[in-house]
């Protein structure tokens, strides 16, 4: 399942073939491996803003989830069951990951943003027998703990007073021995849960199996440009209870003996940001678009903070030529954008060192996937036609079906291909162009927009720091497109600047594209992946 070392892409997809075992667990994976090997060798740093970095090896990894299998086990936990983590990047999130991957159960990460109409959803939707959380996420929990019938246990992992109805995450594992028999598990045996974003939607439970991170292995390879090098040490602001911190970056990183570095839970910051790429020697990261664009606000950040980075990949939304231009000149590299979703990651991308990559196109087929662009009848379409972006099922990344709902997952997965729901253009070299959801794409007096081109032409503009567009119903055209825009500091929204945007996107795009509309906000509604949800944008543009 390693990407095979060859000078060529073309070379790589001929050889590539995938071998996974028959036999197949991620935490024995992430853990034990190294653990029987190199027991010293780091697996975890965390940065700290006073200085005081800390470090954890595979020794203590395996040995500290053992004990917590363990103990999950005491309090009733068996395999199959789902087990919550609410938690922020850390030690004890990769320990709890481990301890039910060991155990056979399902994990559920989950995010500490979530509000509790959220939290309670999820929680209910998964039938969640156990939680892992730290103070913050018990306050969160307060409130609708008692609704939660399912839910017997609660661990957490920082003192809180004592009360009735949770347990402590240290003692319980201090209590248990460091030995612990490992489930047999085979790669569809369920592992993981993740909810997708809810872009679009209600989200609904992908679940995976422990083949998933076999599946990300070659394409994490492919975007960090044949990792592990000597040297590298990987760092993502991503939440690892997304798909993109948790499979992009913690699980592969940690199979392939590349330490991990975590950072406190806060709200993103760019000086901080490559504050940690510099004091932990970063060399690897994966940033998704919206933070890179914020990261555009410091000047000259490769001299100011020294940066030794070799890769960067990036995913979650589209990254656009401005912003691929901007890293290339400030950070030194060329940014490798990834391609998937929660249910069937990582299919599509670039690699650098292969000379796969293009400015305002996502990549090419990963090895060992199948990607095509296909029109409505399920037919596929030649290059530079729009259609939807579909994978070929079977595939190791691709989830095992959506929680107790058979009919989304039939719905999902028709005529032996996983349709993403997203619109894309091939060109003919293989490249492929991201164009919108198809929710998204804007419909204008008879042309098809997508919003992704327009909102990173605008974000090439200095006032803007971010933006997003939609489209809004109009009695002539069907629909207008509208932006919204937040600005740079130091600039002031006006009716001057507006019609400067408009002039900005219409000169470097085409006459039917620029926004006829912008309006200045404060902030855009983000999930927790910082996507756009562009539906509650549409809404009020509706209303109008």
């Amino acid at each position: 399942m390693l990407l095979p070392i060859r000078s060529s892409y073309s070379d790589i997809l001929h050889d590539f073939e995938w071998q996974v075992p028959s036999a197949f667990n991620i935490g024995e994976m992430v853990s034990d491996v190294w653990a029987l090997q190199e027991p010293s060798r780091i697996c975890l740093q965390h940065f700290s803003p006073d200085g005081r970095h800390l470090a954890m090896t595979y020794g203590e990894l395996s040995a500290q989830s053992s004990s917590l299998a363990s103990g999950l086990q005491s309090l009733g936990v068996r395999r199959g069951d789902r087990v919550a983590l609410l938690l922020p990047q850390g030690f004890d999130t990769v320990i709890a990951h481990v301890a039910i991957y060991r155990l056979g159960a399902i994990a559920l990460p989950l995010a500490l943003l979530f509000g509790e109409e959220a939290l309670e959803y999820r929680l209910q939707a998964a039938g969640a027998c156990a939680m892992v959380t730290n103070a913050f996420g018990l306050s969160r929990l307060h409130a609708i703990r008692e609704r939660l019938t399912a839910l017997r246990h609660v661990l957490v992992t920082e003192p809180v007073p004592a009360a009735e109805g949770h347990v402590s995450f240290h003692n319980l594992i201090a209590e248990h021995p460091p030995s612990f028999r490992t489930a047999e598990t085979g790669p569809d045996d369920p592992a993981l849960m993740i909810f997708t974003s809810g872009t679009t939607g209600p989200p609904k439970a992908a679940l995976h199996g422990h083949r998933v991170l076999a599946g990300h292995v070659p394409g994490f390879q492919f975007g960090h440009e044949f990792a592990p090098q000597d040297g590298d040490r990987i760092w993502t602001p991503a939440d690892w209870a997304w798909a993109g911190g948790l499979l992009n970056v913690l699980l592969p990183a940690l199979m392939l003996g590349i330490p991990v570095v975590s950072s406190p839970a806060q709200k993103f910051d760019a000086h901080m940001a490559f504050r940690i790429i510099s004091e932990m020697g970063v060399r690897n990261a994966f940033i998704p678009p919206t933070a890179l664009r914020l990261m555009k606000a410091v000047e000259n950040p490769r001299v100011r903070y020294g940066l030794r980075l070799r890769t960067v990949t990036s995913a979650g939304e589209s990254l656009g030529r401005e912003t691929y231009e901007w890293a290339r000149e400030a950070l030194g590299v060329t940014v490798n954008e990834l391609y998937g979703q929660t249910e069937c990651n990582f299919v599509l991308g670039s690699c650098g060192a292969l000379g796969v990559t293009r400015p305002g196109l996502i990549g090419r087929v990963v090895p060992g996937h199948e990607v095509d662009v296909l029109d409505e009848a399920g037919h596929s379409l030649p290059a530079g036609a729009v259609g939807e972006i579909a994978v070929r099922s079977p595939d190791p990344v691709m989830f095992l079906g959506y929680w107790n709902d058979p009919a989304a997952t039939e719905e999902k997965i028709r005529d032996g291909w996983l349709l993403t729901g997203d619109l894309g253009r091939r060109d003919p070299d293989g490249y492929i162009a991201f164009v919108g959801r198809d929710d998204d794409v804007i419909t204008s007096a008879g042309y098809r927009i997508g919003p992704s081109e327009i909102e990173d032409c605008l974000v090439g503009h200095p006032a803007v720091r971010l933006a997003a567009v939609v489209g809004k119903p109009d009695p002539l055209r069907t629909e207008i497109v509208k932006a919204f825009v937040v600005v740079q500091a130091g600039y002031l929204p006006s009716e001057e600047l507006g019609a400067e945007l408009r002039d900005w996107v219409k000169r470097r795009l085409s006459m039917h594209e620029y926004p006829r509309e912008v309006a200045f906000v404060d902030e855009l509604p983000l999930t927790t992946t910082g996507k756009v949800i562009r539906r509650l944008l549409r809404e009020p543009a509706a209303a109008e």
